[in-house]
């Protein structure tokens, strides 16, 4: 289940994108941080399976019709199981009305989602 990211998050949202290879750099990720806390046109939702936080899904929300997949990062213990298809799946729900399209880093896992659909 998506959950929308609070301030209460922060270590955990941090430990999760921190997998992503262009968020290796703790300067880096402290700023893209920021960026989904401070901009109100970017957001972070974390994946909540059982009692723990297990993925997170960034995104831009460009205009109404338009929203922007920024990231996706699944903790490595869970990965191969289908969880960031889950998470783009329930993204796409939560967008309904409008079109959902990746960022040039997200581009070709989303295409391998979306075909395996």
């Amino acid at each position: 289940m998506l959950i929308r990211y609070k301030r209460s998050h922060e270590k955990i949202a941090m430990g999760l994108l921190s997998f992503v290879p262009t968020e290796k750099d703790l300067k880096k990720l402290q700023q893209t941080m920021k960026d989904y806390e401070q901009n109100e046109n970017r957001q972070l939702y974390l994946w909540k399976q059982g009692e723990d936080f297990i993925g997170i899904v960034g995104v831009s929300i460009i205009d109404q019709d338009l929203v922007e997949v920024q990231h996706v990062s699944v903790n490595p213990s869970h990965r191969q199981q289908g969880i960031g298809k889950e998470m783009i799946k329930a993204l796409q729900q939560m967008y309904s009305n409008a079109q959902i399209k990746p960022s040039e880093l997200i581009a070709p896992f989303y295409e391998k989602c979306q075909s395996e659909q």
